[in-house]
């Protein structure tokens, strides 16, 4: 399970201390994984996403903006045990999350948005990430 940090990391734009805690990945993969069944449901994605974004809302105004976004990735890039080139694609995406065009995102396109990687990773088409798949996506 160790070996799917990464993967984990990808699927939210985890920081150091959300991979770091007692049982690392496993711990993570669990707080998504809230059914129990042994998949991330992308409904349970957007659950964690929705919470993660909260996080990042420095102003706590519902809207992500550009210094919002770049502070994130710089307290990514702070951290050493996170590629910060995989958090960068965050940056990146910014503009297919936000959806209205209005140069922020707020907390729904946040949660709703699923990465292409992670669509595409979704090999059987359920709607879900299994272990297996989140391991594949790992070695990507």
């Amino acid at each position: 399970m160790k070996k799917i940090v990464m993967a984990l990391a990808g699927v939210l734009f985890c920081t150091a201390s959300a991979c770091a805690a007692d049982g690392g990945a496993r711990e993570l993969f669990r707080r998504i994984d809230t059914n129990g069944d042994r998949k991330l449901e992308f409904g349970e994605i957007q659950a964690a996403r929705a919470q993660m974004f909260d996080r990042m809302d420095a102003n706590h105004n519902g809207l992500l903006d550009a210094d919002e976004v770049r502070g994130a990735v710089e307290r990514v890039k702070s951290k050493r045990d996170f590629q910060a080139t995989q958090f960068a694609g965050f940056q990146a995406q910014a503009g297919r999350i936000d959806r209205n065009g209005d140069g922020k995102i707020s907390r729904d396109e946040f949660a709703a948005f699923i990465p292409d990687r992670l669509l595409q990773a979704d090999k059987n088409g359920d709607g879900a990430l299994s272990i297996s798949e989140l391991r594949a996506l790992r070695r990507q």
